[in-house]
């Protein structure tokens, strides 16, 4: 087995979008290669109503797929194709966007009035770019868990993990999609597809994806499972971390734990030619797509 580095850590930024709702972009409209084949990664949580209550009103998508992954509080969505439902929380939603669509979500909190999700974006490869579109909505009790003899708890989404396969099929880029949950003061190891780009992200909790031959930190305050780290250094809520190439991961949890989306495909190695949600190979592609949008043929039979 081939331990995974870390290439680099990030905090996702605060931005706005739809009709005014906060959230963290976790990354997106960098450059595209950096996680190919997932293009955006937004943290949509809030514990007031006023700062995500106007939601994602009507848009346009082409080209992508997007992933909600829901844990607090509920999001209602529509489609110009008649398609409409409700996302509550631990459900997911994977939408083909394919030759297009026009959707809304409009999110809505639990009874404490809290909001928390995630949206992820996948490329589609040029071959399925004008694919046509379709849902996959998976409810909470049909995503399998697995809990370790050590009490490290995996949720999966989609793709094979310790045995068992998430609900979630057909996908273009296969993916890997966990959300995983490591308990205080351990350390685990995690198998990683050799050939996908992978990432985590810490969205509670702290720890470490650092091996022991490349510690975080000078000054030793702690010692965790024999390795020496300084707390005060350890990744925390909110970071993206990108993994070099390896075959597995290691994460060791701290004192209150970790919990992280681990997230990894393999990369299309495509030209992408990207406009807000709507993304193709190529500049003509684009324009033709913002032409079918003005003239109304954004939506195919």
């Amino acid at each position: 087995m081939t331990f995974r580095p870390v290439r680099s850590e990030s905090h996702a930024q605060p931005t706005m979008e739809g009709a005014g709702v906060h959230l963290h972009r976790v990354f997106g409209f960098g450059d595209p290669a950096e996680s190919d084949p997932f293009l955006l990664l937004d943290d949509f949580r809030n514990d007031d109503p006023r700062f995500y209550s106007r939601g994602f009103p009507w848009h346009p998508h082409r080209g992508i797929e997007t992933i909600t992954y829901v844990l607090e509080g509920t999001v209602a969505h529509g489609d110009s194709l008649g398609n409409h439902g409700e996302l509550g929380a631990g459900s997911v939603q994977w939408m083909t966007a394919g030759s297009g669509i026009m959707h809304q979500e409009m999110p809505r909190g639990n009874a404490k009035g809290q909001m928390h999700g995630f949206q992820l974006w996948a490329n589609l490869p040029s071959s399925l770019k004008m694919t046509a579109p379709r849902y996959q909505d998976i409810s909470a009790s049909d995503i399998p868990q697995i809990i370790d003899d050590d009490g490290t708890a995996v949720k999966i989404i989609t793709g094979k993990f310790w045995g068992k396969a998430g609900p979630v099929d057909g996908i273009a880029a296969e993916p890997l999609y966990l959300d995983v949950s490591v308990p205080p003061n351990t350390r685990k190891t995690l198998p990683v597809d050799t050939h996908s780009n992978a990432f985590a992200y810490v969205f509670a909790g702290a720890g470490t994806f650092r091996d022991a031959s490349n510690p975080v930190g000078v000054k030793v305050e702690k010692e965790f499972a024999g390795q020496e780290l300084n707390i005060r250094d350890l990744t925390g809520n909110r970071t993206l971390v990108r993994f070099d190439t390896g075959d597995e991961i290691s994460v060791q949890a701290g004192p209150e734990g970790i919990r992280f989306l681990l997230i990894a495909g393999r990369p299309l190695q495509e030209p992408v030619a990207w406009h807000g949600p709507i993304v193709m190979n190529t500049r003509a592609e684009l324009m033709q797509a913002m032409q079918d949008l003005n003239n109304g043929t954004f939506i195919k039979d």
